[in-house]
C-alpha cells in the first residue's frame, strides 16, 4: 500500500493526529484488518509511533461499523496511561467537531475513587468495610441517586480525578447531591464508546463477572486493547499467587467461630431463620479446628524435608488437599472420631470428598466479621477469605502441571504459595470470547512469544514489530566491554569499574541521568557510598510512597530548568524503571547495569520445565530467562524517549550483551556502538550531546 493510499484509509477517521506518524497508518490498517475478522493483533510498537492513538483509531472504526454495537475496553496497568488515553480521545473529539463525539469513562480501583474515610485502609479491609456499608445501607453516596450525572460524565471525556470532583459538586434539582463516583462511573460504561481501566476488569475472573454484569456489557461485545501488554502474563501470575501459613489457618477458625456466634444470636430472635446455616458453620468450625492439626503436620514435614542448604521446595497439591480431607475425616467420623453430623443429620449430611472441599471453601469465603479500623494494631484482615482463595486456586488449577505450590521457611512458620505457570489458562478464554483484541507495548518482543504465553489461537493472531520512527542517531546505544555483573566476576574491583563508567557518563552528559540495576542489593553495593561530582544522587527505596514516585518527574524538570542535575538510581522492573512517564525530555541518558536474569529458585526451575513441555527446550530458556531480562532493559532504555523530539544516550554496562544468547533477544534494527573504557564513554557522550539536541514536536 502506498503512503497516498494509506492516508485515505477509512480508519484514520478516528485518528487523533492531523498528520499520521511514520508506521502509525501501517499499525492502524493491520490492527483494523485483524479486528474485522474477530482476531488479535500483537504490536511491538516503540515509543513515538503513536500506538495509543493508532490502537484507538483501529478499534473505534471496527466498533462503530459493526452490525452489533461494540465497546472498546482500553486496559492498562499504569494510572499515568489513563491520562494519555483520555487526552487522546479529547484531541480526537476536537478533530471531529462536526461529527459524533467519542464518549469515554475512566475508572481506577474502587478505593481510589471512594469519598469515604475508610478509603485509606488496605485493599482487603476497604473491600470489607465498603461491602458492610452498602449492605447496611449506611453509605449515603452509594444509595443516593443522581439520574442526570451519567450524561454529564459522557458529555466530555474526564480523567478519573475530574470525575470524582464532579460527583462532589453535582446538583440534582438544584440540590447538592453526593453520589458514589465508582458506582456512577460503572453504570455509565454501558452508554460509552470507550472504557479505560485496569487489567483486572477482564483478567480477574471474580472482578470480570461482577463488573460486566453491573456495566450491562457482554464480553462478546468488547474489543480489548491491552497496553503495556508485556506485563499481562506476569500480572496474571501475580494475581494467582495465594499464600497460606499456620497462623492463617488458626485465624480462619477463629473468624468462623465469630461468624457462627453472630448467627446464633440472630437465631435467638428467630429460631428457624438460619438453622441450616448454623449447622454448616458448626461443622466448618470443627473442621477448621482439625485443620490446625493437619496443616501443622504438613508444615512440620515441609520443614523437616528441606534439602540441605535450601530454604524452599515444592509441595504436592494432593498433600495440601489431603490435609483438608484428613480434617474432614476426623470431624465426620471416618477416622473413628465423633462426627458433628450425627446431631444434625438432616441438615448437614455427609458429602463426597470432592464436594466437601468446595463446601469448606464456600464457608470460608462467606465469613463476615466486624472490622476494627481503630485498633492500635491496625485493621484486621480476615484470614478466612485468604484461606478460601488458596483453596479455590488449587481446586481450579492444582490438578495438572500448570500450577506449582512452593513452601519456603521464611517467617515464623514458613508459608505455602501457589504459582500459576501458564497465564494462558486465564487469558485465553477472555480473548477467545471477546470481539477481538490489540495487544501492544514498546517491548512486546518478540510478539510471537507473548502470543504463545497468553494462549492466543495462531489462526486468529497476527503480529508485527514496527520500526521506530526515531533515527538511531537520536538514541544511540553504547556497550561497555570492560564491565559485567556476571556472578563469577563480581567483586570490589568490578564495582569500581562500573562506578567509573557511570562517572564517565556523568562527565559527558549535560542533564539528568537514570541508572538501573538488577536488584536492591546491587543498588546498595554500587551506590551506597559512591560520590559523583557535579550531580545530586537520588536512590530508589522499597519504602517510597506513591507520592514520592509521583513527584520524581517534576523534581527532575525543576532541577534541569535551574541548571542542576540529578543521578536517579533505581531497579529494573521496579517503579522508577516502568511506572514513571519521564515526559518533556527530563532525562538525557540512561545507564543499564548488568542483566536482570531471575535468580535460581524452585519457581524458575518449575517454570522452565513447564515451558519446555509446552513449547520445546529451545524456547524454554529464552521465554523464562533471557528474553524477560532483555525486555526489562528495553523498557528502561525507553524511559527517556517519550516523544518524537526527545533524544538520549543509552549506556549498557555489561559485556555479555554481545553474546549470542542475549544479542538475539534484541530487535534486529537495534545497533550498538562499543566503549572499552571510561575515557571513550565520556568522549562519545560529549560528541553526541554537542550534535543532537531536543526538539519540540509540532
Amino acid at each position: 500500500m502506498t503512503s497516498q493510499e494509506a492516508s485515505t484509509h477509512p480508519a484514520i477517521e478516528y485518528l487523533a493526529h492531523k498528520n499520521p506518524r511514520p508506521g502509525q497508518i501501517e499499525m492502524i490498517i493491520e490492527a483494523n484488518k485483524s479486528l474485522s475478522n474477530g482476531g488479535f493483533h500483537l504490536a511491538a510498537a516503540p515509543t513515538g509511533i503513536g500506538k495509543t492513538a493508532a490502537a484507538l483509531a483501529a478499534a473505534l472504526e471496527v466498533a462503530r461499523k459493526s452490525n452489533i454495537a461494540k465497546k472498546v475496553f482500553f486496559l492498562t496497568s499504569r494510572q499515568s496511561q489513563h491520562r494519555i488515553v483520555v487526552d487522546t480521545v479529547r484531541r480526537l473529539n476536537q478533530l471531529r467537531q462536526n461529527n459524533s463525539q467519542i464518549t469515554l469513562v475512566d475508572m481506577v480501583g474502587q478505593s481510589g475513587m471512594c469519598v469515604q474515610p475508610f478509603a485509606k485502609e488496605s485493599s482487603l479491609v476497604f473491600s470489607i468495610l465498603c461491602s458492610q456499608a452498602r449492605k447496611s445501607r449506611s453509605c449515603m453516596p452509594w444509595i443516593t441517586q443522581a439520574p442526570s450525572l451519567s450524561q454529564r460524565i459522557l458529555d466530555g471525556p474526564l480523567h478519573v480525578d475530574e470525575l470524582v470532583e464532579l460527583t462532589k459538586i453535582h446538583r440534582e434539582n438544584n440540590v447538592l447531591t453526593q453520589v458514589c463516583p465508582w458506582k456512577i462511573a460503572r453504570e455509565s460504561v454501558k452508554h460509552a464508546d470507550v472504557f479505560v481501566g485496569d487489567y483486572n476488569h477482564l483478567f480477574d475472573d471474580g472482578v470480570r463477572e461482577v463488573s460486566l454484569e453491573a456495566m450491562g456489557v457482554n464480553l462478546s461485545d468488547i474489543i480489548i486493547i491491552v497496553d503495556e501488554a508485556h506485563n499481562l502474563a506476569s500480572r496474571i501470575r501475580m494475581t494467582m499467587e495465594k499464600r497460606l501459613t499456620p497462623t492463617i489457618v488458626r485465624n480462619a477458625g477463629m473468624e468462623i467461630e465469630e461468624h457462627l456466634g453472630v448467627l446464633q444470636e440472630q437465631q435467638q430472635i428467630d429460631r428457624n431463620s438460619n438453622a441450616e446455616e448454623i449447622a454448616l458453620f458448626s461443622w466448618g468450625l470443627e473442621v477448621m479446628g482439625a485443620c490446625r492439626r493437619t496443616f501443622n503436620e504438613l508444615f512440620h514435614s515441609m520443614h523437616s524435608s528441606l534439602p540441605n542448604g535450601k530454604d524452599e521446595q515444592k509441595v504436592e497439591a494432593n498433600d495440601f488437599v489431603n490435609a483438608i480431607h484428613r480434617a474432614c475425616d476426623i470431624v465426620d467420623g471416618v477416622s473413628g472420631q465423633k462426627s458433628i453430623t450425627e446431631n444434625v443429620e438432616q441438615k448437614t449430611p455427609l458429602v463426597s470428598r470432592e464436594k466437601r472441599i468446595q463446601r469448606i471453601q464456600q464457608l470460608l469465603a462467606n465469613v463476615e466479621i466486624e472490622v476494627d479500623t481503630d485498633s492500635a494494631d491496625g485493621a484486621f484482615e480476615p484470614d478466612s477469605h485468604r484461606f478460601a482463595e488458596i483453596i479455590a486456586c488449587i481446586n481450579r488449577f492444582g490438578g495438572g502441571t500448570a500450577m506449582t505450590l512452593i513452601f519456603d521457611n521464611k517467617g515464623k512458620d514458613g508459608k505455602i504459595t501457589t504459582h500459576l505457570l501458564d497465564p494462558g489458562l486465564v487469558s485465553k478464554p477472555v480473548f477467545e470470547n471477546s470481539a477481538g483484541a490489540i495487544l501492544m507495548s514498546g517491548t512486546l518482543y518478540p510478539p510471537e512469544m507473548y502470543a504463545n504465553l497468553l494462549g492466543l489461537t495462531s489462526a486468529k493472531t497476527t503480529s508485527k514489530s514496527y520500526k521506530s520512527p526515531f533515527s538511531g542517531s537520536r538514541r544511540p546505544v553504547l556497550l561497555a566491554q570492560d564491565v559485567t555483573t556476571k556472578y563469577t566476576e563480581r567483586g570490589h574491583a568490578m564495582t569500581m569499574k562500573i562506578r567509573a563508567q557511570i562517572d564517565a557518563l556523568v562527565k559527558g552528559t549535560p542533564g539528568n541521568i537514570a541508572v538501573f540495576v538488577p536488584s536492591y542489593k546491587m543498588l546498595n553495593e554500587i551506590f551506597a557510598d559512591a560520590f559523583f561530582s557535579g550531580i545530586r544522587k537520588i536512590t530508589e527505596s522499597r519504602d517510597w510512597s506513591k507520592q514520592d514516585i509521583d513527584g520524581i518527574v517534576d523534581l527532575l524538570r525543576d532541577e534541569k530548568e535551574s541548571g542542576q542535575r540529578i543521578l536517579l538510581c533505581g531497579v529494573f522492573g521496579a517503579r522508577l524503571s516502568e511506572g514513571v512517564d519521564y515526559n518533556g525530555g527530563v532525562l538525557d541518558a540512561v545507564a543499564c547495569v548488568g542483566i536482570p536474569n531471575p535468580p535460581p529458585s524452585v519457581l524458575n526451575d518449575s517454570l522452565k520445565e513447564y515451558v519446555s513441555e509446552r513449547f520445546g527446550k529451545d524456547l524454554a530458556w529464552q521465554y523464562t530467562s533471557t528474553q524477560p531480562a532483555i525486555n526489562s532493559i528495553l523498557q528502561a532504555m525507553g524511559r527517556p524517549i517519550r516523544s518524537i523530539g526527545d533524544r538520549a544516550l543509552i549506556l549498557l554496562l555489561d559485556k555479555r550483551h554481545s553474546d549470542r544468547v542475549y544479542s538475539k533477544c534484541y530487535p534486529k534494527d537495534l545497533m550498538m556502538s562499543t566503549t572499552s573504557g571510561p575515557e571513550t564513554t565520556t568522549s562519545f557522550a560529549k560528541r553526541f550531546f554537542a550534535k543532537v539536541h531536543t526538539t519540540i514536536e509540532e
